[in-house]
């Protein structure tokens, strides 16, 4: 509620390099600045104006369940639903006082334009990285609150502003630097006839990476069964939502890039020599930290014969928001015998990502993991 006096209430973020429409971006340990700007059409006691910081994650999913206590509706088979929730602080900061009355005596600000500087700083600790899918959210924001002498009309009037943090993943850690390699093998029966042996050995250089990069995957097919078989690799994004009190979870499992091979004829082999997949730039980071979300990567490659998935072998990604600063990276790990001696150097982070992509994704808010906004009313 505002009262008529008060023409305008606004919070306004120091940061040049966001564009007005989006939130700004903040990390670990960045000083957060900027002003409350009022504008009055004429003078107003002010008792006081504070300013707080909060960060909160959220979970809320509806699952079915079947009930316990009448054996009537065993028999029928009729399910229930239930409603799971939970939340998480991540921020809270001491409030900061930008305007206080002196001995309980409101200050009286005249008509026209104020504006108050505030500043504080984020923890160095680690804060998950802003979220918002089908059944939860990591949001932060500042709440500034003005308040007037008791009696007086709208005593206090509230607002809030949201701002965007990312937990920086850096992929030249040792981890992520790491390569992955997975041998997998099966005899196929199609129609409950064994019609021979199918088996694979997929890897990757490494196991970080960035949004719009390019991971090379190396595969070696061999069919020895009498079907044509159809390589395919694919990169899947895992948002898992826990109610930690009921111990109850929710996933949504969504495919964010695929390629195609190649076909293996029967009796044959075919190898993959690095064959491209590129990372989207839409992609968000993986939250790792986060007890109740969570979003995982895996590249998958797999087998289809006959339309049917019959070898799939799955090596997981962690994506990352800091990409490689080295140009060339040869592969570390146990499987350093599957990758070739003298592997192409990956393509420049240039050559993949335009100069206004790479602009985009570092000065503005991270990719939406969902459209959809569980929690489009309340930041409280």
């Amino acid at each position: 509620m505002t009262f008529d006096e008060l023409q305008h209430f606004q919070v306004a973020f120091d940061s040049p390099d966001t564009p007005m429409s989006c939130p700004p971006v903040f990390s670990g340990g960045d000083a957060v600045s900027g002003r409350v700007v009022v504008l009055l059409s004429a003078a107003t006691d002010v008792q006081s104006l504070t300013l707080r910081a909060k960060g909160v994650a959220k979970v809320r999913f509806t699952d079915w369940y079947l009930p316990e206590s009448s054996d009537e509706d065993l028999v029928h088979g009729e399910q229930h639903t239930r409603e799971y929730s939970d939340e998480e602080e991540y921020l809270i900061q001491r409030e900061v006082v930008l305007l206080r009355a002196d001995n309980g005596k409101p200050s009286t600000l005249p008509a026209g334009r104020h504006q108050f500087p505030f500043s504080f700083q984020l923890p160095e600790e680690t804060l998950a990285t802003s979220f918002r899918g089908k059944h939860g959210s990591i949001r932060y924001w500042v709440k500034v609150k003005l308040q007037r002498p008791s009696g007086a009309s709208a005593s206090v009037t509230e607002i809030k502003k949201e701002f965007t943090f990312i937990e920086h993943i850096d992929v030249n850690t040792p981890a992520l630097l790491a390569s992955q390699a997975v041998t997998k093998g099966k005899n196929v029966t199609v129609w409950f006839r064994d019609v021979g042996h199918l088996s694979m050995t997929a890897g990757i250089p490494r196991k970080g990476y960035t949004p719009g990069e390019v991971i090379p995957v190396f595969a070696e097919f061999n069919n020895t069964t009498s079907r044509w078989a159809s390589p395919k690799a694919f990169i899947t994004q895992t948002q898992t939502f826990v109610a930690t009190g009921e111990g109850t979870t929710k996933t949504e499992v969504s495919v964010v890039a695929m390629v195609c091979g190649a076909k293996v004829a029967p009796g044959c082999s075919e190898a993959w020599l690095g064959h491209p997949i590129r990372i989207p730039m839409v992609v968000g980071p993986s939250i790792l930290q986060c007890p109740i979300i969570r979003v995982d990567y895996m590249l998958r490659v797999f087998v289809e014969m006959g339309g049917t998935t019959k070898l799939c072998v799955e090596l997981p990604l962690v994506m990352g928001t800091i990409p490689l600063c080295r140009r060339t990276v040869s592969p570390t790990g146990p499987h350093l015998s599957f990758f070739p001696q003298h592997p192409e150097p990956p393509p420049e982070y240039s050559s993949v990502v335009t100069e206004e992509e790479a602009q985009q994704y570092t000065s503005s808010s991270p990719p939406v993991y969902c459209e959809v906004d569980p929690y489009p009313q309340s930041l409280s």
